[in-house]
């Protein structure tokens, strides 16, 4: 299929006319903002939210998201759980990749052991350190694959045995880590099975059309076990990072979806003469935070970290740059997740209830003591993505460590490079965000653990830290349980391991006639429940499906 870029063609005014992919008639077609090009299509290796846009589109596991971003039983028709919470048994409902081929539980087996091999190289096999011995297998000189607890007695019976207890294990389930792949077409390409014409998924659509800097296409999948009920017949993802020109093609009718708006934006786009019925916000489950490469020997210093974090001017940054909703932060976990301690419980630098002016003197007292003052000023690179949000808050905290001696340059990537950079620790100092892979503490606080890897930008290492997580791994009391996690999160906010911001708000731009569109605490919304107005649910139009 051709899919050259269409040319925005010109008026005599200089106005540009509506400029859209071309829809075959009869079929529903969504053009969805995306930021960034993924950096791969295997679930496996995927890390960023607009890679988990795509991978809930064309992916499935044993657990799905609802409309609400909330767990609901995906290719797993039922599960069963040992009266000691370490063995869950799922039983799988028939399905098909999108070649066809049936999809059984020895995929999940597959793809489990796939993902904890360290020559995969996934940055979330650490997610897999719940399943009995993946920690161990992840390790450099581990036992091999096959000894991960995981098992297909049948092609539709999956168990799997697990370190400790777990009830927020179908939360988990639902993330892309989990996702099975089609093991005949993985031994068959290797590497390249994710490539356009190899690839084949188990998703409500089937990836046909990978173009960068263009888009990515996805096409309704004949194959998927719920297609009747699938709206969309195609869905282009494009990797739009400006956020003010991705909001023009919105006001023309380029495209339908957004996934951001420039925050300070929200309050004029929600003026009556401007596109109020377009904005959505909500309440985000995520932390925006500044990571500290504690390989540069300045920045092992906590005291030089200390210094840093206390003089971010967090209150200047939510209120009078961003504007749209977001809560100064001072520490990791967000408020609002589930299983956690009472707002007032929660953890707190003991700095904190200084005023801003006491905070940056007391941080150039912390700098002299490491050593650093008007004759020898720090000196960092601050490394940020070029969107604009993130370029604007690096140039506020520029400017806030200026005010206490210290000289930081900036330096703005592409996401995907930026990325690239933190995860071979290529940074002194970045900022980035982290948004819940599932409703639980551990969801942000599994960052830090020792043996996490590449997401633990930092590298910190706290053996006692460990060991809170260990004790909360292992406490079936759920306010104990809390309360061991809240004594490690304050482990980290005392060890400034990490600058906290902002809790974050989601904001998108939505036509309104698009449907099935439901704001939530996650920003998730999987492409199957998305519709437009006047094209009618699935249900109720012929749908091309093949029977399983």
């Amino acid at each position: 299929m051709g899919l050259g870029a269409l040319a925005l063609a010109m008026t005599g005014c200089g106005e540009q006319k509506v400029s859209r992919q071309a829809c075959p008639a009869g079929q529903v077609c969504l053009e969805y903002g995306n930021s960034v090009d993924p950096t791969s299509l295997d679930p496996q290796l995927m890390t960023l939210t607009s890679e988990a846009t795509i991978a809930r589109a064309a992916f499935e596991g044993l657990y799905q998201d609802d409309p609400f971003g909330k767990a609901t039983p995906g290719l797993a028709t039922s599960a069963e759980t040992s009266p000691d919470g370490l063995t869950w048994t799922f039983h799988l409902r028939p399905a098909r990749w999108s070649d066809g081929q049936p999809l059984t539980a020895h995929d999940f087996v597959f793809a489990f052991r796939r993902i904890v091999t360290p020559a995969t190289g996934s940055a979330y096999a650490y997610l897999f350190y719940i399943v009995k011995n993946g920690q161990e297998i992840n390790g450099a000189k581990g036992p091999p694959p096959e000894a991960l607890g995981v098992e297909a007695p049948d092609d539709r019976t999956l168990v799997l045995h697990l370190v400790h207890p777990a009830p927020f294990l179908p939360q988990l389930l639902k993330h892309q880590a989990f996702y099975p792949v089609p093991e005949h077409v993985v031994r068959k390409f290797g590497d390249a099975w994710t490539q356009p014409g190899h690839i084949v998924s188990d998703g409500a659509f089937k990836i046909t059309a990978w173009r960068l800097a263009d888009l990515l296409r996805v096409e309704r999948n004949p194959y998927y076990y719920d297609a009747d009920k699938v709206c969309a017949d195609r869905v282009d993802f494009l990797p739009l990072s400006d956020a003010v020109s991705a909001e023009r093609r919105v006001r023309r009718g380029e495209i339908d979806i957004n996934d951001t708006i420039q925050s300070s934006r929200v309050a004029y786009l929600r003026q009556p003469d401007q596109i109020p019925t377009y904005v959505h916000t909500h309440t985000y489950l995520s932390t925006a935070y500044v990571i500290f490469n504690t390989h540069v020997p300045a920045l092992a210093n906590r005291d030089v970290r200390q210094a840093l974090s206390m003089t971010i001017d967090r209150e200047f940054i939510t209120a009078k740059l961003m504007r749209a909703g977001q809560i100064p932060a001072y520490s990791f976990v967000p408020p609002g997740m589930s299983g956690y301690v009472p707002d007032a419980e929660r953890p707190s630098p003991a700095w904190r209830g200084l005023t801003f002016a006491q905070r940056q003197a007391e941080a150039r007292r912390l700098l002299a003591k490491a050593g650093y003052g008007p004759g020898h000023p720090l000196t960092f690179e601050v490394k940020t993505s070029n969107a604009t949000d993130s370029v604007q808050i690096a140039q506020v905290m520029q400017a806030d460590w200026a005010a206490i001696g210290v000289d930081a340059r900036l330096r703005q990537e592409e996401g995907q490079i930026m990325f690239q950079d933190f995860n071979i620790r290529d940074f002194n100092v970045g900022l980035v965000s982290w948004i819940l892979d599932y409703d639980d503490p551990l969801t942000f606080l599994d960052l830090m653990r020792s043996g996490t890897g590449a997401q633990n930008y930092g590298d910190y290492r706290n053996p006692a830290y460990d060991a809170l997580l260990d004790q909360a791994d292992h406490e079936t009391d759920s306010s104990k349980r809390a309360r061991i996690l809240a004594r490690a999160e304050q482990m980290v906010v005392d060890d400034a391991d990490i600058a906290p911001v902002y809790y974050g708000v989601n904001r998108n731009l939505v036509n309104p006639n698009v449907t099935g569109w439901t704001d939530n605490f996650g920003d998730i919304h999987p492409a199957k429940y998305l519709c437009l107005v006047g094209h009618g649910p699935a249900a109720v139009r012929h749908v091309d499906r093949v029977t399983p």
